[in-house]
């Protein structure tokens, strides 16, 4: 049987959260940097705005507000990416944060 000491398993707590705020850290930045490179989406927003450019000399106004309309949704999509990849980030860093100052404590406070 193994032998553990309460202060054993809240090492092992402190460096599962540590792991688990780098995992995090990690996730927002592949997120953040994804998004970055995300052609697509540029790719539809510039097909949008000649669609909209050519409405306009045309005078189509239903094809103009369903442009607009796709214009703004992408432009919420790309929001909510960055806006998630910026939580995980600033979780992470808690996580790992919050981790270290309890190993940190251990070391030194309670020796």
């Amino acid at each position: 049987m193994l032998d553990t000491s309460p202060l054993q398993y809240l090492i092992f707590a402190a460096l599962i959260l540590f792991g688990l705020g780098f995992i995090t850290f990690i996730t927002g930045a592949v997120i953040l940097i994804a998004r970055s490179r995300n052609k697509d989406i540029y790719t539809v927003t510039q097909q949008t705005s000649q669609i909209m450019k050519k409405s306009l000399a045309e005078d189509v106004a239903g094809l103009v507000g369903n442009a607009s309309a796709l214009l703004t949704a992408m432009n919420d999509l790309a929001r909510t990416q960055n806006g998630i990849g910026i939580i995980l980030i600033i979780v992470g860093v808690i996580l790992m944060f919050f981790s270290s100052y309890v190993l940190w404590y251990i070391t030194f406070k309670a020796s």
